[in-house]
């Protein structure tokens, strides 16, 4: 009880401390425990021999794939975020033992989300931790990433096999921006220094070729692998090759914004904050996305709340790096809906957090359910959040 008046009185502080601030209409540490409270009987009902957790279903029940799934380390990240917050030894061993499956992704080279994969789960269980065997899986897992690099592109091979002889096209994706956190922090913590030189290479050529004139992005640029030229630009989970996906452009916003912490590059900074403006703009009265912000049924169109966690998490770092207040608001207007009965998962028996997500609606894939990544971006959202106002806070002691 005394912990949750401490926080209110903070957010009451905090409030007074940014003119014309969009006020929080929930408690994060009461959407956090709910978030425990979910998570607790998902593991306590999954069997870790079925794989891992990729999206619940209203039953209670998880569909769950291999490790080599792209999104296998978000639910394992989500457990060591809950632990970060609680700093219950519950979460700790649960975090622990559905991280533990994908050590094998250190030598794993089919594709570029070892990032995501490896970076959300034993990134998070280091820094938490400083378990010396989490940080060498780590390190190996950028040593693997760093063999999808290509010079003559510079950029890192999204879908592709790397062994492919003469291959007529290279592909990168928006995504891909994701994984270079993890290149970074390996340069910065006993990796090749190589690592950094990668990903600045991968984020200039992308900021280069990624986007429109009006800093949408699209999800696909194919490369000559012999010249480096561009031969192709599509928008492949999107509506159409010249609409805006939603989740790509998230996933832009928060990827440049963070190679902006990483390296004091302005024009990363720059990039980010032109992205977040069409996103802004482009946004419905709940601040919540569609899936496709041109998709053609609008307002009918399915919206897509692991986009909202990803920008609304990306926003409060803005806020941070930046001190633009317009960043602050933006998170909270996306995380006061996103906390509503609405999008939480109270309903029925599930044991997610975040309903409303869309995966790949051009092929019918995952439209209007819970997907790991929506409670990963979202729990992380809250988490910063309390950070954010914690240090305000005491700034202004």
């Amino acid at each position: 009880m005394y912990r949750k008046k401490a926080l209110l009185i903070i957010l009451y502080c905090f409030s007074h401390t940014i003119e014309s601030q969009v006020l929080l209409k929930f408690d994060p540490d009461e959407v956090l425990l709910f978030a425990e409270s979910q998570y607790e009987k998902a593991i306590n009902q999954l069997k870790i021999e079925n794989g891992m957790p990729r999206n619940g279903h209203s039953d209670g029940s998880w569909n769950q794939k291999p490790i080599e799934d792209w999104t296998s380390g978000f639910f394992p990240g989500t457990l060591w975020y809950l632990y970060e917050n609680s700093k219950n030894e519950k979460w700790l061993k649960a975090a622990q033992k559905w991280t533990a499956p994908l050590e094998p992704l250190k030598l794993f080279n089919k594709h570029h989300d070892i990032g995501f994969m490896v970076y959300c789960s034993y990134g998070n269980g280091y820094r938490l931790t400083q378990n010396k065997n989490y940080k060498e899986i780590i390190l190996q897992t950028s040593n693997t990433l760093a063999t999808r690099y290509r010079p003559t592109t510079k950029t890192i091979l999204s879908w592709g096999d790397i062994n492919e002889k003469n291959p007529k096209t290279h592909k990168v994706i928006i995504d891909n921006m994701m994984n270079l956190e993890m290149l970074e922090w390996a340069s910065k913590n006993g990796g090749s220094k190589k690592f950094d030189k990668i990903s600045r290479n991968h984020a200039n050529t992308t900021l280069k070729n990624h986007f429109r004139k009006d800093f949408s992005s699209y999800h696909l640029v194919e490369y000559n692998p012999n010249t480096g030229k561009v031969q192709n630009k599509s928008t492949v989970q999107g509506f159409a090759d010249d609409s805006m996906w939603s989740r790509g452009q998230a996933w832009g916003i928060y990827g440049f914004i963070m190679m902006y912490r990483e390296t004091a590059i302005k024009k990363y900074l720059k990039t980010s904050e032109n992205l977040a403006k069409t996103y802004f703009e482009s946004l419905p009265i709940d601040n919540i996305a569609y899936w496709d912000f041109n998709a053609p049924n609008i307002p009918n169109e399915p919206r897509d709340a692991s986009s909202a966690a990803i920008v609304a998490s990306a926003c409060l770092e803005l806020f941070e790096l930046t001190e633009k207040k317009m960043y602050y608001n933006q998170a909270i207007s996306i995380l006061n809906e996103l906390a509503s009965d609405k999008y939480l998962a109270k309903t029925d028996n599930y044991s997610c957090v975040l309903l409303h997500s869309v995966g790949y609606k051009p092929i019918n894939s995952e439209v209007n359910v819970n997907i790991n990544y929506a409670d990963y971006y979202f729990i992380e959202a809250l988490i910063r959040l309390k950070k954010l106002q914690i240090k305000m806070f005491k700034n202004k002691q």
